[in-house]
């Protein structure tokens, strides 16, 4: 008896060991490399569909490590991110944590249970403007690649557009800026130091109060950050402009503004599998397909 005890308590004490190291392994694998995604809209047809499983490489920008594991608490969510492969590239397809948390669009405050997933048009150092509903960057050729259609907007009836909401990031009305003609809006770089005014401090407000956790105000045409004045900002991070390839069905940076670099979860490589919502069945033809 005393023997088949032993044998059962090994035995039992070896699956233990190896489901405690599946887990950690599985769990090791989710926080550094990879990550699965399910599409639950249809803002980025035709490159994703409702329905898509998309597998999502967090080696390219650098898996994000929390460093206060108080932020349920506090939600104060502070991170520091690991070296990636390389930096992201302009129509990229990524995954990012929404910067809009609570509904509040007057700040920027990560959810980190609602996942986002857009193309990189707008890159650090950029400066973006919508041209009758073309993307452009100043200083550079129209934006080009296989997708660039998708962004198209100006073939769309003025009908449709008028239907749609025009008015977009920052809504105010020194910014008339609409879905179809919009910026143009310069898209900060690390550590890059910016003259501050009372008019660009609109598009910037919500970044600054960001990363200093200091509230801004405006008096007599003077810029206060806290009780001082604010004449230049160096920006802490790189920041990104992100766009749905539905236009019309796309609620991206032209709604909600700049995307911080720290709320990106890595570049989506493929689509592990689809499934119809509505009628269930499998989409075969897109099972491990690369997101272009």
């Amino acid at each position: 008896m005393k023997s088949k005890l032993k044998i059962f308590l090994k035995n039992t004490c070896i699956f233990l060991v190896i489901t405690l190291l599946s887990i950690l392994l599985v769990v090791l694998v989710r926080v550094f490399f990879i990550a699965t995604f399910k599409i639950p809209s249809y803002s980025m047809e035709p490159a994703l569909h409702s329905g898509d499983l998309i597998v999502v490489n967090k080696l390219i920008p650098g898996p994000r490590v929390f460093t206060d594991w108080n932020f349920f608490i506090n939600n104060n969510l502070k991170m520091k991110r690991c070296k990636g492969i390389r930096p992201l590239q302009r129509g990229e397809v990524v995954v990012f944590n929404f910067p809009k948390s609570g509904g509040d669009w007057h700040e920027i405050k990560m959810d980190f249970n609602l996942y986002y997933v857009k193309r990189v048009v707008g890159m650090p150092g950029d400066t973006l403007s919508i041209v009758d509903g073309f993307y452009r960057i100043r200083n550079s050729c129209e934006i080009v690649g296989n997708w660039r259609n998708q962004f198209q907007l100006s073939n769309t009836s003025d009908s449709l557009l008028e239907f749609c909401i025009l008015n977009t990031f920052p809504f105010n009305k020194h910014y008339s800026w609409t879905i179809k003609n919009f910026g143009p809006i310069y898209i900060p770089r690390a550590n890059e130091c910016l003259t501050i005014n009372v008019t660009n401090i609109l598009l910037y407000k919500e970044i600054v109060e960001y990363e200093t956790g200091k509230k801004l105000k405006v008096s007599n045409d003077i810029v206060f950050l806290g009780d001082k004045i604010l004449k230049y900002y160096r920006f802490k991070q790189n920041y990104y402009f992100m766009a749905g390839d539905q236009v019309l069905n796309s609620q991206d940076s032209r709604y909600w503004g700049l995307l911080p670099e720290d709320h990106i979860v890595g570049k989506a490589i493929c689509i592990l599998r689809s499934k119809d919502i509505i009628t269930g069945e499998i989409r075969w033809n897109r099972m491990l397909k690369t997101i272009k």
